[in-house]
């Protein structure tokens, strides 16, 4: 240990937990606040929450199998990080802004973006994304590691000097969650984003999903110290969340974003794991091992929350069902994928400015006597 490691404060020996990872009810002085707000979750509320977790895992998987067969470019899996998504997801309110990296597949289904949206990305067909006035204010994935950031928190700051939001009334204040990895954690944008957040009070809260792996290289050789204590020293709210357990996640965001809405910008670190690949691109074995891969399956999300369902007199033929729905609708976005056409390469310069602009017109001209020079069969 190093002089200044000894100057510095206690860490938290574990992430806040409401279930550990059995899926029983962790109960203690410690976990009473946060339990008080995951109580604002029904049943039915918890049973949804497992539900969308199944779907994306499914969709996840079949999306995977379309890439191998040549129908994607690409495809970046979330499996393993549903249980952090799922909770955030619930905690934002309808009125919240959301800025996603690339991986937040659930987000973006449970704020109304369709299967078909998010493969037509990862298909090529769709240049940019879906319109976020129409999903719920989920705004589009950022491919570029950490400009979203700054995106998020220049909007953030808008919202705090339009007065949107500091009036008291969380049910109506706007707030805007950023999500990204700790390897975007990295980068200097996201930094440059904790800077400003912290200096306008922006009502912003960064969700960052620790899945221990920025592609090959680990996050703890990323950093010496937790990421959510990094954010501390910015000036920023901070907490550690267990993100295998979706009602912490639901209880610390909620609680982080109701703050930021009255000038308290929050960071929250979910402790999570990448269980396949950073895409598939990548193959994971070459740099990490199987039985540290084994370790998180014990702590799976999917299995926690089915066994506190089942604890609350939740039928398996509910969860059954669930599943049953989700290999329907994976089963039906991979038929809409199989039939879909190809879009028109001048697609790219129909929406770069919102008016008709010369430049892009001469490029879309260009482009079409340059494919005809191939002839028909091109």
């Amino acid at each position: 240990m190093t002089a200044a490691d000894a100057t510095r404060a206690p860490q938290a020996a574990e992430p806040i937990r409401l279930l550990d990872a059995e899926g029983v009810l962790v109960e203690s002085a410690a976990t009473e606040q946060w339990q008080a707000i995951a109580a604002q979750l029904s049943t039915e509320d918890r049973l949804a929450m497992h539900g969308e977790m199944v779907r994306t895992r499914r969709f996840d998987i079949e999306a995977g199998h379309l890439q191998r067969q040549g129908k994607l470019g690409l495809w970046v899996p979330s499996i393993g990080q549903e249980g952090a998504q799922v909770g955030a997801a619930w905690a934002a309110r309808e009125q919240d802004t959301i800025f996603p990296s690339y991986r937040e597949h659930l987000i973006a289904l449970h704020r109304g973006v369709t299967m078909h949206e998010i493969i037509d990305i990862f298909r090529g067909a769709r240049h940019g994304g879906w319109d976020p006035l129409e999903t719920r204010g989920m705004r589009i994935y950022s491919l570029v590691i950490a400009t979203h950031a700054l995106h998020a928190t220049g909007y953030a700051m808008g919202v705090r000097l339009d007065g949107a939001c500091g009036t008291g009334e969380a049910e109506r204040d706007e707030a805007v969650i950023a999500f990204y990895g700790d390897g975007a954690a990295s980068q200097g944008d996201a930094s440059e984003g904790l800077v400003f957040a912290a200096s306008y009070e922006a009502p912003i809260v960064f969700f960052v999903q620790n899945n221990k792996w920025a592609i090959s290289v680990p996050s703890t050789r990323q950093s010496r110290f937790p990421l959510h204590e990094r954010a501390r020293g910015f000036g920023l709210d901070a907490a550690w969340v267990d993100g295998n357990d979706p009602l912490a996640s639901f209880a610390v965001t909620r609680r982080m974003l109701d703050a930021a809405r009255q000038g308290t910008p929050g960071y929250i670190e979910a402790d999570t794991y990448r269980m396949g690949a950073h895409t598939t691109s990548d193959d994971p074995t070459r740099y990490r091992t199987s039985d540290e891969e084994e370790s998180w399956r014990r702590r799976d999300p999917i299995a926690r929350l089915a066994t506190h369902l089942r604890s609350l007199g939740v039928a398996d033929a509910a969860l059954a069902e669930q599943e049953q729905e989700a290999a329907d609708l994976a089963a039906d976005m991979r038929r809409q994928a199989l039939a879909a056409g190809t879009a028109m390469s001048d697609d790219i310069f129909d929406h770069v400015y919102a008016e008709p602009h010369p430049l892009m017109t001469e490029q879309k001209r260009a482009l079409a006597e340059f494919e005809s020079s191939f002839g028909g069969d091109a």
